[in-house]
């Protein structure tokens, strides 16, 4: 997995430990123990905890955009959110919806 500046770029004047734990730890450590979970399955784990949390901005849109990266497919992540819609909420769903789309359409342009 390619490192993960975004914490450093976005804070890491403000929030410098902030910023080393996302890096370092979430991003370096958690994310490479591709034995224990791939990444593809981290990803998936990660949108659907973002949709049920109610986090429907940027991360979530990222995260998407990871999925897609790890090779989730349109349909996969369809079926994936809406089976997480029957637990997470409808109306978080039809956010999640929303940027998913985005997300795997901005490849058939």
């Amino acid at each position: 997995m390619a490192k993960v500046t975004a914490g450093r770029d976005e804070l890491g004047a403000f929030a410098p430990k902030f910023a080393e734990l996302n890096d370092d730890v979430l991003f370096g450590q958690v994310w490479s123990r591709e034995e224990q979970l791939s990444a593809r399955d981290r990803s998936i784990v990660t949108v659907t905890a973002l949709m049920a949390s109610g986090i429907l901005d940027s991360s979530l849109k990222f995260h998407l955009q990871n999925a897609k990266n790890h090779g989730v497919t349109a349909e996969e992540m369809a079926e994936i959110l809406t089976h997480a819609a029957f637990y997470a909420g409808w109306p978080k769903a039809w956010a999640a919806f929303r940027m998913a789309k985005e997300v795997w359409e901005d490849a058939d342009k």
